[in-house]
């Protein structure tokens, strides 16, 4: 990738990353160490990777994409609103009662959300559908889900993946958001999920290691995802829990808390610098 490709995409990036804070902050509630961690492959799939139209929302052939890690919510909103599915003002709404942006994902009110999600697990199950929709249906559109590490101790999450590789979804790209760190502490420490790849690969996936936060690692992926026929790609993403605010990273209180006004004050300035 270009450097000025990547220098625009790092901004996209940045840009996500602040109206992520900016969200949690006015909510005094909210997820933004795991938002953080999603925001440099948001940027991607989003400007980059995914064929979809802000203005037409509900586009039948458009790409989809699925958070299934429902409560990183504020980032999702954050790269819609940059894409201009609305108005960046409206980040500073998420989870008041008048707001359509409520804390998880909700496809009945907000443009460009894909799938409700919330609960665990839903999500990549929910993807699956998609894709073998698309698929009955003779569609090319290609489905996107990003799943938590410590989501991925769901049942529901490989009981998906044994649907994806029996149904041969290779319109599927399943991106695991490995930041090591969830609501309890380490991931390894509360019910290890790891290894990721060999198990991943044991449930028929084509696997991919990345660092999150690589451009050029993300683009040789999802490049590589689409280049793979008869089976389903999952993305192992290698990410920083809260990347961009130094008192954030690899810092678990930060899995679900807001920052005070005046921790709100260092991670903008932080991020604008």
């Amino acid at each position: 990738m270009e450097q000025t490709r990547k220098n625009e995409l790092s901004e996209i990036a940045r840009n996500i990353r602040i109206g992520a804070i900016e969200g949690v902050y006015n909510a005094k509630s909210g997820h933004p160490g795991g938002s953080l961690s999603i925001s440099d492959i948001l940027a991607y799939l989003y400007f980059e990777e995914m064929n979809i139209d802000p203005k037409n929302p509900k586009w039948e052939d458009r790409d989809r994409f699925v958070l299934s890690k429902g409560h990183c919510a504020p980032a999702l909103y954050a790269v819609l609103a940059e894409k201009g599915f609305f108005d960046k003002e409206l980040l500073k709404t998420l989870r008041k009662a008048d707001s359509f942006l409520q804390g998880h994902p909700d496809m009945k009110h907000t443009p460009g959300v894909d799938m409700t999600t919330g609960s665990l697990g839903l999500g990549i199950s929910a993807a699956c559908g998609m894709a073998l929709s698309g698929k009955v249906a003779g569609k090319d559109y290609r489905v996107y889900t990003i799943v938590g590490d410590g989501e991925s101790e769901e049942g529901q999450v490989w009981e998906a993946s044994m649907f994806a590789n029996h149904y041969k979804l290779d319109n599927l790209c399943v991106i695991i958001d490995w930041n090591g760190l969830q609501i309890d502490g380490a991931i390894t420490e509360v019910m290890n999920p790891t290894p990721f790849d060999k198990k991943l690969e044991a449930f028929g996936y084509n696997v991919i290691i990345i660092d999150a936060h690589n451009f050029d690692e993300i683009e040789a992926a999802f490049a590589a995802a689409k280049a793979t026929k008869g089976r389903p790609t999952a993305i192992i993403a290698k990410s920083t829990k809260g990347k961009g605010v130094s008192y954030m990273e690899n810092n678990v209180s930060w899995h679900g808390a807001a920052p005070s006004a005046e921790q709100y004050e260092q991670a903008m300035s932080e991020l604008k610098a």
